[in-house]
C-alpha cells in the first residue's frame, strides 16, 4: 500500500499574560489553533488588559496513512488535542521568546516532544471541524495489523560459557582476576 499524505495549515495562537513571580515577568501559553489560517508572524489578535493573544505563525499539520493508529489514540482521548511545539527564539533581543516549529495530531509523536521538555510544548484542544477531518482521514486509510506473538525457539543457550571474564587471562581457573601484560611470565 502506498503512503498517503494530507495536510492542512494551522495557525497557532499564543497568549502572553503577566507572570506571577518577579523572576518571570510574562507567562506564555499556546491557547488555540486556527484551521485553514493564512501566513502570519506574531500578529496581535486581541488585547484584554495586560493579556495579549498573538497569531504566532502558521504551520502545516501533515497526516500520514502509516500513523493512523496514533491518530486513533489521539481522538480516543477525553478531549482530543493537537501537540504544538515552540522552540526558544535564537535572537536574544527579540520580544517574542518562541518560534513555532511543529504541530502534530500523533499522540505518540506529541508525547515524545513533551518528554523532551525543550521549549514550549502544549496540548491544545482540537476544534470540532479538525476532529472530523482527522476522523475522515483515519476512516479512509486505516489498516488493522494483526498482532503476531513471537515464538520462542527451543535452542539451549546456557550450554556454552561465552564471553565470561577477560580473554587475556590464561588460566581457566581464575577468570575474574586482573590480566597481566603478555611479556610477563606466569610467576
Amino acid at each position: 500500500m502506498a503512503l498517503v499524505r494530507a495536510s492542512l495549515p494551522l495557525g497557532i495562537v499564543v497568549r502572553k499574560s503577566p507572570g506571577v513571580t518577579r523572576w518571570a515577568p510574562w507567562a506564555w501559553k499556546v491557547v488555540a489553533v486556527l484551521p485553514g489560517a493564512g501566513p502570519a508572524r506574531w500578529r496581535e489578535l486581541r488585547r484584554e488588559a495586560d493579556a495579549v493573544d498573538y497569531h504566532a505563525g502558521t504551520l502545516e499539520l501533515v497526516l500520514f496513512s502509516t500513523d493512523t493508529e496514533s491518530y486513533r489514540v489521539t481522538l480516543a482521548a477525553r478531549r482530543p488535542g493537537i501537540a504544538v511545539v515552540l522552540r526558544d527564539n535564537a535572537d536574544p533581543g527579540s520580544d517574542k521568546p518562541f518560534e513555532p516549529v511543529l504541530v502534530t495530531a500523533s499522540a505518540f509523536e506529541g508525547q515524545d516532544y513533551m518528554d523532551s521538555g525543550d521549549g514550549l510544548i502544549e496540548l491544545v484542544p482540537m476544534p470540532d471541524g479538525l476532529v472530523a477531518w482527522i476522523r475522515d482521514f483515519i476512516d479512509a486509510h486505516h489498516v488493522d495489523t494483526p498482532f503476531v506473538k513471537r515464538q520462542r525457539d527451543r535452542k539451549r543457550v546456557d550450554l556454552v560459557e561465552d564471553g565470561k571474564g577477560d580473554a587475556r587471562v590464561l588460566q581457566a581457573s581464575d577468570v575474574y582476576r586482573a590480566p597481566r601484560p603478555a611479556n610477563v611470565g606466569n610467576a
